[in-house]
């Protein structure tokens, strides 16, 4: 054993040779696991000119392996350095709409927020009201919950549709679990809720006195059919 090893990090969570003072301790190496006095196995480090590290002090008896703790140290950074760089950074993605986007800005934008739930990130949807547009916000809010639908194989609600100010937001964060095969009775549905989607859409293209009526009975629709697996 080296007796200046402790100098290397008097910080160390970890205790090191004679540091350890219990009465046995269970030595591991690439032979398995082996229960014997400290003091022997001090020795059996000394022997093969390396230390005895604690790597578990709340085991009973405490772990610990044979190895020269310079390193065992390195490893340990190592290790950590490699676990930080894994970590998935999510970012928040946002998608805008205005309250008459027309279905290939809408598509386009579908595609690009799949890409998004898919790379591990959320969005952020909003819609925004330009000026007197604000008098259909239900038009908003049914496009918000047509995305919302689109996306249901791909991430989950955070936050329904929600006006602050002059826009109107949906989050959705992805989901954990791969992408499912839909049943034929998903399938059904969501092709009611999209033919009700666009049913509200257009008529509210074709009327505009008649707008938030068109588009309130869109959103009765879409409220009705729900966002469940229940089927």
């Amino acid at each position: 054993m080296k007796p200046d090893k402790r100098k290397v990090d008097p910080k160390s969570q970890y205790r090191i040779n004679e540091e350890i003072r219990v009465r046995e301790v269970r030595v591991v190496d690439e032979n398995g696991a082996t229960v014997m006095p400290t003091k022997d196995a001090l020795e059996l480090a000394q022997q093969r000119g390396e230390d005895l590290v604690e790597i578990s002090p709340n085991a009973t008896p405490p772990v610990c392996r044979i190895i020269d703790y310079s390193k065992f140290l390195y490893q340990q950074k190592k290790r950590a350095k490699e676990m930080k760089s894994r970590q998935v950074k999510v970012e928040v993605k946002e998608i805008r709409f205005g309250p008459q986007t027309d279905d290939h800005d809408y598509n386009f934008k579908l595609k690009h927020a799949k890409e998004f739930l898919e790379e591990g990130n959320k969005v952020r949807a909003y819609v925004f009201f330009r000026g007197r547009s604000i008098l259909f916000k239900e038009q908003g809010e049914v496009l918000l919950l047509r995305f919302a639908n689109d996306l249901e194989e791909y991430g989950k609600v955070e936050q329904m549709p929600k006006l602050e100010g002059k826009k109107m937001f949906l989050f959705m964060a992805p989901k954990k679990a791969g992408v499912a095969k839909k049943s034929q009775q998903k399938v059904d549905r969501e092709k009611r809720e999209a033919e009700a989607a666009n049913a509200a859409a257009q008529s509210a293209k074709e009327s505009t006195g008649d707008g938030l009526a068109a588009n309130a009975k869109g959103l009765d629709a879409l409220a009705a059919l729900k966002f469940d697996d229940n089927e």
